[in-house]
């Protein structure tokens, strides 16, 4: 009995490694056509894709970090399951101003748009998300169309947003900048909040523990539901995933967000 359990074990690590080898990654393309020399050593991303497929879902992940630190991933949870992944890095804060972070995320996914297809993705199956800053910047690309429109895509067009933990108020750290204090809320023009639409794709929120999490954030996302759903949005989601604080919810996101994406790729 133990032998045969071993051999199914073996087994099974065997498929798992023969369906990796069936993915590639390229990594460090520059998707800009920004010239300074920031924006060159930065705007880079990687494409994690599965070999010889087409028609794929695309996930465009933007990594965490306050704006001020991170780096491109393509997180473990996201890998093997059919998915085209992309990986992208923005220009990080104080260096420079959010107004140029935000159209860094814009290009980048305008980048997607023109070039997945060259990596077996569908461009009508692209989805949206991050963590905390990467949850932030997710958030405005969907509620702030003309990020998005000064490259010519509508931000419609995206097939779901799923921000983790993302700040529906004004960043702190670009609240930092304006000399406003992290525990002072403020809503302007860099606050997902601002912009809110009945007219966007479905919007996924999912927050850690309204206990644990960083600055109230799941307080924030639940205003930011509410105000979605009274201006008349009907595909707004809310998670709150008890017991996990911001960095720990990020791992149980994940079934969340495949979970959405399969039910509308079933509706379609």
């Amino acid at each position: 009995m133990k032998r045969l359990i071993s051999l199914m074990m073996l087994l099974t690590v065997w498929m798992v490694e023969t369906d990796a080898q069936n993915y590639r990654q390229e990594n460090d393309i520059l998707y800009t056509q920004k010239t300074d020399a920031y924006s060159q050593e930065r705007l880079k991303l990687d494409v994690y894709y599965p070999e010889g497929k087409k028609d794929c879902p695309v996930v465009v992940w933007f990594h965490g970090g306050g704006l001020e630190g991170g780096n491109k991933e393509i997180p473990r949870r996201l890998k093997n399951k059919g998915y085209v992944v992309v990986g992208v890095n923005y220009r990080l804060l104080p260096k420079v101003q959010v107004a140029e972070t935000l159209d860094d995320a814009a290009e980048a996914v305008a980048w997607v748009f023109g070039h997945i297809g060259d990596y077996g993705g569908d461009r009508s199956k692209i989805v949206v998300t991050g963590h905390s800053a990467g949850g932030y910047l997710s958030m405005l690309l969907c509620l702030n169309k003309s990020l998005l429109q000064k490259y010519g895509i509508n931000a419609d067009d995206v097939m779901l947003y799923v921000p983790f933990s993302g700040q529906a108020i004004t960043h702190y750290n670009v609240r930092k900048m304006q000399g406003i204090p992290p525990l002072q809320p403020t809503i302007d023009e860099y606050a997902p909040l601002y912009w809110v639409r009945k007219d966007c794709p479905p919007l996924v929120l999912i927050c850690g523990d309204r206990e644990l999490e960083l600055y109230g954030r799941y307080d924030e996302n639940q205003y930011l539901d509410r105000m979605m759903k009274l201006v008349g949005h009907k595909e707004t989601y809310l998670y709150e995933l008890d017991g996990h604080g911001h960095g720990e919810m990020v791992d149980p996101s994940f079934h969340i967000l495949d979970n959405h994406i399969k039910k509308i790729l079933k509706d379609r």
